[in-house]
């Protein structure tokens, strides 16, 4: 596992977060709250499939008034409608005495682990780094949702591993994994992980690449 914690009876936990970014006017990043609940909710989904888990429960952690839960919640439900799979029921907190100057969210998920079904695997990156607005205006190059759900449920992905603010390279490390990928940025953040690690099923790896496209390239 990567960031998840093991709880009784193979339930996982994961969890994300973000500030400064949304609709408020001293926000660092100035986008819609709709699209920081989808990204706050990815990042700790990808957390889940890191674990072999899927969600079961979500927790939202709204630090930015009443105005945005509904937007948050609508930006949650949307990543689920995506991968094409019914949104866990999501519950709460409001932070509704004191009004923040900027934009904080946080995204807790609860999942049921399942039994991995690849064994034999080679490691790929999957995704260009992006961070802040870059994430918006070069949405085209970030790790599709769908394609990992998909590659999951087929058995073409047998191991993931989202990247974070330390950059490819660091996540390379922590898998004892030697890189050389040289048209890629391997210390810049990924963000809410808009590049992932996969693990390719060994007998799969030409379906794999035709079915994830650009941006994706193998590691070792």
């Amino acid at each position: 596992m990567r960031n998840a914690v093991l709880l009784p009876n193979d339930l996982v936990l994961t969890t994300d977060n973000s500030a400064g970014i949304g609709e408020k006017e001293a926000d660092v990043v100035q986008v819609t709250d709709e699209v920081v609940g989808y990204f706050a909710a990815r990042v700790a989904l990808m957390e889940q499939w890191a674990a072999g888990a899927h969600p079961i429960s979500i927790v939202v952690h709204n630090f930015s008034g009443n105005k945005s839960w509904n937007k948050y919640v609508d930006g949650i439900e949307i990543l689920f409608v995506e991968i094409d799979r019914p949104c866990p029921v999501i519950t709460g907190s409001t932070e509704s005495n004191m009004e923040t100057l900027q934009s904080a969210i946080a995204v807790t998920m609860i999942g049921e682990q399942q039994t991995a079904s690849v064994e034999n695997y080679t490691w790929y990156v999957y995704g260009m780094p992006c961070v802040g607005e870059d994430v918006m205006t070069e949405s085209e190059k970030i790790a599709d949702m769908k394609k990992i759900w998909d590659g999951i449920n087929s058995g073409l992905v047998g191991r993931i591993w989202p990247v974070g603010s330390t950059g490819i390279a660091e996540e390379c490390k922590r898998l004892g994994l030697h890189y050389e990928l040289n048209s890629w940025d391997v210390v810049k953040s990924a963000g809410p992980a808009t590049s992932v690690l996969l693990g390719i099923a060994n007998n799969r790896i030409k379906e794999a690449k035709l079915h994830f496209g650009t941006y994706f390239e193998e590691i070792n």
